[in-house]
């Protein structure tokens, strides 16, 4: 791919990202502000090496709540601006950026928008036992749910789609994975989920499908 055809599609890109977003958002969370994020602390954290050397799956988790500012540095390491261009901290699918990130909370569904680093509002319900089918999903303080814009991908078959919108799921995930292990927080990335169910309870737009989830919080002690 040339140099001028990337930049083209990163404009089309950046161009189509907000009204999409929006669109998938049910119109009661929409007329609701977002809740900003403080700035990042980009300057936190272990040396990757470290952060590699302590990276596990978690499956038991304390209630304890993640602070804003927890939640800031974590969304950002998973999928945040950190260019000037717009691109994120993850790759992702052939310069169009398919991937969704929500946050399941204990006061309801918000959705991450990287380039206000903000939280919108999406759904006023506690859906974290609906994220997965093992019981610590429901008690945990954050699952995020990775959704997928298949219908961004239209020159694409649908198990196409599915492919190449889990692995973009995937990358975030492991920026995840890494920011936990540097952190002292546990995670885990869970492909066990009732999908039919969770994208019905989501009320996402036609086209989008959840590729998988990811659990967060502190170690049960």
């Amino acid at each position: 791919m040339s140099m001028s055809h990337a930049k083209t599609l990163r404009t089309m890109n950046a161009a189509m990202l907000a009204p999409n977003a929006l669109g998938a958002t049910p119109d009661a969370a929409r007329a609701q502000d977002v809740r900003p994020l403080p700035p990042p602390r980009k300057d936190a954290g272990k040396p990757v090496m470290q952060a590699l050397q302590a990276r596990r799956s978690t499956r038991a988790y304390s209630a304890r709540p993640l602070s804003l500012q927890v939640l800031s540095d974590l969304l950002w390491a998973a999928y945040g601006v950190n260019r000037p261009s717009g691109d994120r901290t993850a790759p992702y699918w052939r310069h169009i950026m398919v991937l969704d990130v929500y946050a399941a909370l204990a006061d309801g569904v918000w959705l991450y928008e990287p380039q206000q680093h903000a939280l919108r509002p999406h759904l006023g319900a506690d859906i974290r036992a609906r994220t997965g089918i093992q019981d610590f999903v429901a008690t945990a303080p954050l699952n995020l749910v990775y959704v997928v814009h298949g219908e961004r991908m239209n020159d694409l078959a649908a198990a196409d789609r599915r492919l190449y919108g889990s692995v973009d799921a995937a990358f975030a995930g492991q920026n995840v994975y890494l920011y936990c292990a540097s952190e002292g927080l546990a995670t885990v990335f869970r492909g066990a989920v009732d999908y039919p169910r969770l994208e019905r309870a989501m009320q996402l737009g036609e086209g989008q499908f959840v590729a998988f989830a990811q659990t967060v919080g502190y170690p049960s002690e």
